[in-house]
């Protein structure tokens, strides 16, 4: 799958460790309208495994696949 559109927000997590980004971006779908697209950029290597999967067990759907980018792993998922 494809991103469409650009992202509504950016949650920037690098430098935070497990859980928080989990965490964060569970807080921050949360805060946001049905169908707004929130970019994650995370370096915490469990989040590309831990961040799907909680935001698939809360109901949120991903626009595209998860991205690594060196050290970086970029999610894009629909509140």
């Amino acid at each position: 799958m494809q991103a469409n559109k650009e992202a509504d927000f950016t949650l920037d997590l690098r430098g935070e460790s497990c859980p928080y980004p989990v965490v964060y971006t569970l807080e921050a779908l949360e805060a946001m309208k049905k169908g707004e697209l929130l970019q994650v950029i995370t370096d915490c290597p469990g989040s590309f495994r831990n961040v799907p999967e909680e935001a698939i067990a809360h109901g949120y759907t991903f626009a595209q696949d998860p991205i690594k980018n060196g050290q970086e792993y970029l999610f894009y998922i629909y509140a």
